[in-house]
């Protein structure tokens, strides 16, 4: 999978308009190490993730749902989080 805006973007704009999300594998988005340490058992070349890295949000509704878990557990944000209550929220 390349790199690649996600789809949503209109209303993900709309709950986070400084942030740009983009689909990448796992591997492609180089986790953090603790949240790759609670998925063990998944292939990181064809796990998906909707996130803006250079802010560390991930977007749950089009993330694979073992990889979110894992990135809660991290300095990583659920845009949800970014957004209520995170440096998102306004």
């Amino acid at each position: 999978m390349s790199t690649r805006s996600c789809p949503d973007w209109p209303e993900l704009l709309e709950v986070a308009p400084n942030l740009h999300f983009k689909h990448y594998t796992a591997a492609e988005a180089q986790l953090p190490a603790e949240a790759l340490a609670n998925i063990p058992d998944v292939s990181m070349d064809s796990m998906e993730v909707c996130a803006d890295l250079d802010h560390n949000v991930f977007n749950p509704q089009h993330t694979d749902e073992r990889i979110a878990e894992a990135l809660r557990a991290t300095h990583w944000f659920d845009l949800r989080e970014w957004a209520t209550t995170g440096p998102g929220a306004v």
